[in-house]
């Protein structure tokens, strides 16, 4: 059976920094893919950066709408099976990918998360951000009586009929708590498999998440499970 085509979704803003490493580590790591990358409205020289890059989708917002949208742009152009978030920080190892996406591609599950969290929580992750992560785990329990441990991890894999499917509505970090409530509302299980590499990004290196985007998922994950 060929090995299927896996989309990893790249939503961008302001990250020349690590822009090319990332892309270097997404082109070797071992599985078969396509890259498309969404700037949503960066006015460093991410755009510049792009525009050398012959081998990936690169897409872009005219202005700043967030990651969300970033998300709802790619997935109109996506050819893949199977569709992957990939942040562009370097919080993540795309050499992981492969692991995420295998019980999608055995047929097992339909959404699988990475976890970061089956350890516990990281000891770098600031502690507003650790916070936030608990309460996100324990809404999901608690609205979806779901054994969730990380719902705002990045690595989030879908097959991609069954997320075009879910007509997504999220502007910026509310991505995640909509396709986690719209799955679990549908009665599709989120298999979880453990991360290894996650490297936290602070707030000086241009972590852009704030804890008060975890109050909107919690806002977000009771709209849902309450409204189609």
């Amino acid at each position: 059976m060929d090995e299927p085509l896996i989309t990893v979704v790249v939503p961008i803003y302001n990250e020349e920094g690590t822009l090319l490493e990332l892309l270097e580590r997404l082109r070797r790591a071992p599985f078969r893919k396509e890259i498309i990358v969404v700037d949503d409205g960066s006015t460093d020289k991410t755009p510049d950066i792009l525009a050398e890059q012959r081998d990936i989708v690169a897409l872009r917002h005219e202005r700043n709408r967030g990651k969300g949208a970033a998300i709802r742009t790619a997935l109109q152009h996506a050819t893949g099976d199977i569709l992957i978030i990939q942040d562009a920080d370097l919080e993540y190892d795309p050499n992981e990918i492969p692991k995420v996406v295998a019980p999608i591609i055995k047929g097992e599950a339909q959404v699988v998360y990475g976890s970061r969290f089956f350890r516990g929580l990281p000891r770098e992750m600031p502690l507003p951000n650790k916070i936030a992560n608990i309460l996100l785990a324990w809404a999901v329990r608690i609205l979806f009586r779901y054994p969730l441990t990380d719902e705002a991890t990045c690595y989030k894999a879908f097959r991609t009929d069954l997320l075009r499917s879910m007509n997504l509505k999220c502007e910026r970090f509310e991505f995640c708590p909509e396709v986690t409530a719209k799955s679990l509302k549908r009665g599709v299980p989120i298999r979880e498999v453990e991360l290894l590499h996650y490297r936290p990004r602070r707030k000086a290196e241009g972590k852009k998440i704030r804890w008060t985007d975890g109050l909107e998922a919690i806002w977000t994950l009771l709209r849902y499970r309450f409204r189609d």
